[in-house]
């Protein structure tokens, strides 16, 4: 009933289709985004990410679903680990990649990850299947959904495995200032976040919120300056080339949100975030020299404080950090979906992932105790 088209570049699928099928509202989605990923050499040819991505049409040959695929030969910059399942295929003689990723690249950010005019639930049921024919084209070892919108992991086949995961992010509980926000916490981690900003202030510094066409090309290089000295202190360099910010900025600007902090008028320190339409997302930042507190002053409070003038419903700053949580960042549920070819290592898997949902229920049910927000009766 469905046909399956695949295109080695994004640019293979016009921008009006691709975003008529995924809309606009996530912006990681858009076309704009994953081509200038592609366009950048940020993924392609010797990056480990070559794009394979789907355009499925029915049989008036009328396109009705795309799809956001690479064939990876490597795990890096897909923040779901498994390093572990790649040494297990080795040290059984098997080669682990290539493997086919669904996913945005770098990008650990749940949302839509295919674009479709069919009903959400009928793509759903047909997304495992989709990916499984790709699966044996192509000659990988395996399937991954990174980060899928609702609805993926609830319908997929027993033959595929969720994988539960975690990060944390604010919700919008209808504040109308910051001081509104805290005013939910208790006293002591209602004082310890009013000291960080203070500290900020303290040092001279001054934070700049710029959007849209306010973000020159000054600031996007001096970020870049910043992006990569985050990655160099790690002993990397960043995923992403030079000119990938300027030239999403040419499409997306609309969409970008750069905080810049300045020391006596000059640049130490930026944060870059990305709008939806009812979430922000923090994704990137960098500085030269260290300041105290001045990370969650850009990187969480001017987040938290954009969400609250905007009216946005909730804040996803990035993977990872359990600091977030006294910060007034609740702890989620991040899911992943996998397939592995091979039989008995496809068993081996779901075994583990059910195991490990289990130990992964219990540590988010024990962050939530670590939140500061007062206790009802107090």
């Amino acid at each position: 009933m469905y046909k399956v088209n695949l295109h080695p570049g994004i640019d293979a699928i016009p921008a009006d289709l691709w975003d008529s099928l995924c809309g606009t509202d996530y912006p990681f989605l858009r076309h704009a985004f994953l081509h200038t990923l592609e366009k950048t050499a940020s993924v392609g040819e010797g990056t480990g990410w070559q794009p394979l991505h789907a355009l499925v049409t029915d049989n008036n040959d009328h396109p009705v679903m795309v799809i956001p695929l690479y064939i990876k030969s490597h795990s890096w910059g897909e923040y779901v680990f498994d390093w572990a399942w790649a040494d297990a295929y080795q040290r059984n003689g098997l080669p682990y990649y290539p493997k086919l990723v669904n996913a945005i690249p770098f990008t650990p950010a749940t949302g839509p990850r295919f674009g479709t005019s069919l009903p959400l639930a009928t793509a759903v049921e047909l997304l495992p299947g989709i990916l499984d024919q790709i699966m044996q084209e192509v000659g990988a070892s395996s399937w991954h959904c990174l980060f899928p919108q609702p609805g993926v992991i609830e319908t997929a086949p027993s033959a595929t495995h969720p994988r539960l995961g975690s990060q944390y992010h604010w919700f919008n509980q209808g504040y109308e200032n910051f001081d509104d926000f805290l005013a939910r916490f208790n006293s002591r981690k209602r004082k310890s976040v009013r000291r960080e900003r203070r500290k900020v202030a303290e040092q001279g510094i001054q934070l700049n919120a710029l959007t849209g066409e306010a973000i020159q090309p000054q600031h996007l290089e001096q970020f870049y300056r910043f992006y990569q000295a985050t990655y160099l202190k790690r002993g990397r360099q960043g995923y992403l080339a030079p000119d990938f910010f300027h030239q999403l900025h040419q499409q997306m600007a609309d969409q970008m949100l750069l905080i810049m902090a300045e020391d006596q008028g000059q640049a130490v320190a930026a944060a870059l975030y990305f709008i939806g339409k009812d979430c922000l997302y923090g994704r990137y930042w960098g500085c030269l020299e260290h300041y105290d507190s001045l990370h969650f002053e850009a990187c969480y409070y001017q987040g938290i404080d954009y969400c609250i003038q905007q009216g946005l419903d909730r804040f996803d700053p990035g993977a990872q950090g359990e600091h977030k949580i006294q910060r007034g960042f609740e702890p989620v549920r991040t899911w992943s979906l996998h397939r592995m070819a091979h039989p008995d290592f496809n068993r081996a898997v779901g075994e583990f992932v059910r195991e490990e949902q289990q130990h992964m229920e219990l540590q988010i049910e024990e962050l939530r105790t670590w939140l500061p927000f007062k206790q009802p009766d107090t």
